[in-house]
């Protein structure tokens, strides 16, 4: 971090962010003083809390002399201060004992992990449905149709050939889908398609594409051909426990959210980045890039199907939530489910 804290500025942050997650009401510099174990006068922490405010750390309500933590100030905590709280041996043992896989498929597993993470964590959890195997592109051809539609012709793995009708903004012609289809081969053959995806929607509106036109044009129209079905791709539960938290109980935010549990293509959009990373994430307020969840913290880890990324799970909840708390939640969730998975892929 770019201002990294002192071990009093440090140790004041982390009271302030536990006691705001534990509370949810702004914490003042008297409640400061009567926690905080450093000797310091009341003064010397409202000096600190301002240098916190001043560096974008803390913010203070406008109805309250107290301060809150700012995703800013959130992210140092997760970063450097956090201490996650390990389970207890009774806490593990259910969560392999409810995802033992009995007779039960994947996507009926992969649904019963996303219900636990919702009943131990109290906000929605997220599971992506496992993929047996990660498609591979060998090539791909674009041949015009009627109007302002093109066939995209995918071939995938070895053998497997798949067709796809595209609507585009406008005519191409034979010539210029070849020449998109060769550049497109070029560049992403060999590529499974979850890192295509997001390779082909980084590529299709990069603000440097203008020195390759050609490219941006040819990912533009690659992106929609490896659109997936955004109708099963994941499973959530929970949506209700989101509208426990003042934080998130505005209407028209928990609209704009449950419509995008529902709709699905923005998280799929973020959970194909938690499949490019091995280990947990963490997106706090607006580091997903996504406005619907500005208020929202997403904490996400791959989980596997022998050896294999198979999925990602997680949980979304208030950027207010108890991190220490949910990361070992969600990290046990993704083994045991690796577990439930074995020799299904």
């Amino acid at each position: 971090m770019s201002n990294p804290l002192d071990e009093r500025a440090g140790e004041l942050l982390k009271l302030l962010v536990e006691r705001y997650i534990r509370d949810g009401q702004p914490v003042g510099s008297r409640t400061l003083s009567r926690m905080a174990d450093l000797g310091l006068s009341p003064a010397t922490i409202r000096n600190v809390m301002s240098d916190l405010d001043e560096l974008g750390f803390v913010a203070s309500p406008h109805t309250s002399a107290g301060r809150i933590p700012t995703t800013r100030g959130y992210r140092y905590f997760v970063d450097s201060l956090l201490a996650p709280e390990p389970l207890s041996d009774s806490e593990s043992q259910q969560i392999v004992d409810e995802l033992v896989p009995g007779d039960r498929s994947p996507k009926s597993l992969a649904a019963a992990a996303s219900d636990l993470l919702s009943r131990l964590t109290q906000m929605a959890g997220v599971v992506t449905l496992p993929r047996r195997n990660l498609a591979v592109l060998r090539r791909i051809e674009f041949l015009p149709l009627s109007g302002s539609r093109v066939l995209a012709i995918l071939v995938v793995n070895e053998h497997e050939v798949q067709n796809r009708v595209l609507n585009t903004e406008r005519p191409y012609g034979a010539d210029e889908l070849m020449r998109y289809a060769q550049l497109v081969n070029e560049h992403f053959a060999g590529r499974d398609l979850i890192s295509l995806r997001a390779a082909l929607a980084q590529e299709a509106m990069d603000a440097q594409a203008h020195v390759n036109r050609l490219l941006r044009d040819a990912a533009s129209i690659a992106e929609q051909a490896f659109k997936r079905d955004e109708r099963s791709d994941y499973v959530v539960a929970g949506q209700p426990n989101l509208m426990g938290f003042q934080e998130l109980s505005d209407v028209g935010r928990l609209r704009n959210l449950f419509e995008a549990l529902d709709r699905k293509r923005d998280l799929l959009a973020l959970f194909d980045q938690c499949l490019q990373v091995d280990g947990l994430q963490i997106f706090i307020g607006d580091e997903s890039g996504y406005r619907v969840l500005d208020e929202c913290s997403v904490v996400t880890t791959p989980y596997y199907v022998d050896g294999k990324v198979a999925g990602v799970l997680g949980v979304i909840g208030p950027t207010r939530m108890a991190y220490s708390r949910i990361i070992p939640l969600v990290q046990q969730t993704a083994r045991a489910l690796s577990v439930g998975l074995k020799g299904r892929g």
